[in-house]
This record gives C-alpha cells, sequence and structure tokens, in this order.
C-alpha cells in the first residue's frame, strides 16, 4: 500500500538514528496511509524551518504484517486501553533503549490535542475512562518502523533507476530462496544489507545498467 512521511524536506536516507524518542510507538520512522495527516504534518514541520514542508511517498509491503515469527509486529485497530498503556509506555521513555521489541507498529495516532490530554492522564488531572471517553474518533493512522529490519518493508520509487533496482532486486531475491535454500525474509534480508546493493543504490556506480543476472553473479561473489 502506498504510505507518506510528512516533514520539513524530502528523505533520501532514513536514518534511525536520527528520529526522536518518546513518540507514540516509540523511536522509529513513521509513515501513514493517509497523505493529508502527512500532509498535515508536513506543513507543520516546514512552518517550524521557515519552509513549505515535504511528503515523501513510500511503497509498503503488506506481507511484513504476515510474518510474526520473523517480523513481530503490533496493530491497534483503535483507540483503546491498551493503545492508551503503550502510548504512556513509549512517551514516558526519553531514552534511546526502546520501551518494547516490536519491528513495526501500527494503530491510531495521539495527535497534539490527544497528546495534551495524555499528559494530563499522566498527571491525574483526568482519568483513564474520561480521556478514553473523550477521544474524537476523526481517521487517523500511523506505522512506526522500529528496526533496521523493518525497513524493507519500505521502498521509495522516484523515476527509471529506482524502477530498474526493484526489478534487479525481485529476481536477485528469487534465486537467493532457490540457490541458499532461504526463506522469503532470509533472501531478502541478505540482498538488501550486502555491499553490492549499496553499490546498485549509488547511481554513480551504473550497475543499475547491468543485468540481474550480473548483479547476482556479483552477490554470489561477495557471499563466499
Amino acid at each position: 500500500m502506498k504510505v507518506y512521511h510528512g516533514s520539513y524536506t524530502e528523505i533520501d536516507t532514513i536514518d534511525l538514528s536520527l528520529c526522536k524518542t518518546g513518540k507514540d510507538f516509540g523511536q522509529g520512522f513513521y509513515v501513514t496511509k493517509l497523505r493529508e495527516q502527512a500532509e498535515a504534518f508536513a506543513h507543520k514541520k516546514g512552518g517550524k524551518k521557515a519552509k513549505d514542508g515535504f511528503v515523501t511517498e513510500y511503497d509498503f509491503d503488506e506481507f511484513f504484517f504476515e510474518n510474526g515469527n520473523e517480523i513481530k509486529v503490533l496493530r491497534f485497530d483503535d483507540y483503546n486501553d491498551e493503545w492508551l498503556d503503550f502510548v504512556v509506555l513509549n512517551r514516558k521513555n526519553k531514552s534511546r533503549k526502546q520501551a518494547h521489541d516490536y519491528d513495526i507498529v501500527e494503530g491510531p495516532v495521539a495527535d497534539d490535542r490527544i497528546a495534551e490530554d495524555v499528559d494530563k492522564y499522566l498527571e491525574g488531572v483526568i482519568s483513564r475512562e474520561f480521556f478514553l471517553s473523550e477521544l474524537i474518533r476523526n481517521p487517523s493512522h500511523q506505522i512506526c518502523c522500529c528496526t533496521l529490519q523493518s525497513l524493507q518493508a519500505l521502498s521509495q520509487a522516484k523515476g527509471k533507476i529506482d524502477i530498474s533496482i526493484y526489478d534487479i532486486g525481485e529476481n536477485v531475491v528469487q534465486s537467493l530462496m532457490t540457490d541458499y535454500d532461504l526463506n522469503e525474509l532470509e533472501a531478502t534480508d541478505k540482498y538488501y544489507t550486502s555491499n553490492i546493493y549499496a553499490q546498485l543504490a549509488d547511481e554513480s556506480t551504473e550497475l543499475y545498467k547491468k543485468s540481474w543476472q550480473e548483479i547476482y553473479e556479483l552477490l554470489k561473489q561477495e557471499l563466499k
């Protein structure tokens, strides 16, 4: 599915170490399937930098939602007690050590108004029951990619080069599965963490102009 990230600038490379702590689902890279939500966030973040803001578009591979044994996923369908407990856990945690061990977390957003009520709840000003009863169920959505492994679920397509890389990747992953007896997630991880992929993603190397068979032979040499 298409997902979006709103910021004051376009995101070329995702660096989890630059992501802030104390957010709803912990430190991670956040995207949403609601473009208008990303646009609003981009406008807000851009305004603080005296810029227009920018929305970066990604494809999120929902295959990663289906592999709980290898990618640990937590999903909230709506605001509820479990969601509140999880948000409180993460908003209270300001350290770089994650308060949970999930790779991907999906659920609704604690926007500015809701965040204020979360703070009031933490301070004991309002009760849990009052907080949950007062939530306005406006459409909201976010996915937090919390680990390097989870970032494999995101792909950003800008043009011809990226399409070539995507086509190469599909064929290479399938070959890795066959030749090395790997499952899809293992093969994907081996490919996207390789030096060959890093070179392939660097436009200046022009490796993207080679056939996938040539890239695969280079990868096999690296794996030796």
